[in-house]
């Protein structure tokens, strides 16, 4: 029980990570910037975000006793425009909708309800196995979010992980310091606020 009770730990901490990293890139830019799309085969920014948050609030309202695939939810909807405006506000609020749907879920968890079966479109999952497949989407998106950022950043670019050409330092540092063992990403939030 207690690697299980680690794997949620780490899971929160790694899904917060990301959702964080996703804030900083969207942060260092305009608003004008997250509805920009170089060609008809790219989703703007506000279109990354409005699909990632309408696949966590399909995925994870009431995910133990119904489909994860919403009837409610209409995916192609989350590639069409939807926002009025450069409205950066209700960008922010669609993706905080998302994530605070998922961390509720997740923060709901036992450990025991793990191997539990849930479905996505009509195929079974372990609750731990939906878990890891949005483990590797969510961040999927969140990294296209930061590649286009650093694409349209007018400014100098704020590194959100090793500053280019910086690794040596980072290592020394890191090597400097007394073997531990805790979770990456104590350090790597801290360092993003």
């Amino acid at each position: 029980m207690e690697a299980t009770n680690s794997y949620l730990e780490s899971v929160k901490k790694q899904f917060l990570y990301y959702k964080t990293l996703g804030e900083k890139a969207m942060d260092q830019l305009e608003p004008e910037q997250l509805f920009v799309s170089i060609n008809e085969d790219t989703n703007s920014i506000a279109t990354i975000v409005k699909h990632l948050s309408g696949n966590m609030l399909s995925r994870w309202t009431d995910f133990l006793t119904t489909d994860g695939e919403k009837e409610w939810r209409n995916r192609d909807s989350e590639f069409n425009s939807l926002f009025q405006g450069n409205d950066k506000v209700a960008i922010m609020a669609f993706w905080n909708k998302g994530w605070y749907c998922f961390f509720d879920a997740l923060n709901g968890l036992q450990a025991e309800q793990l191997s539990e079966i849930i479905y996505i479109r009509n195929d079974g999952h372990r609750v731990i196995e939906a878990i890891n497949r949005q483990l590797a989407d969510y961040p999927y998106h969140v990294g296209q979010i930061i590649f286009y950022s650093k694409m349209l950043k007018k400014s100098e670019w704020t590194s959100l992980s090793i500053p280019k050409n910086k690794s040596n330092n980072y290592n020394s540092d890191k090597f400097s310091k007394e073997k531990s063992i805790h979770n990456f990403t104590d350090d790597e939030l801290n360092k993003l606020k």
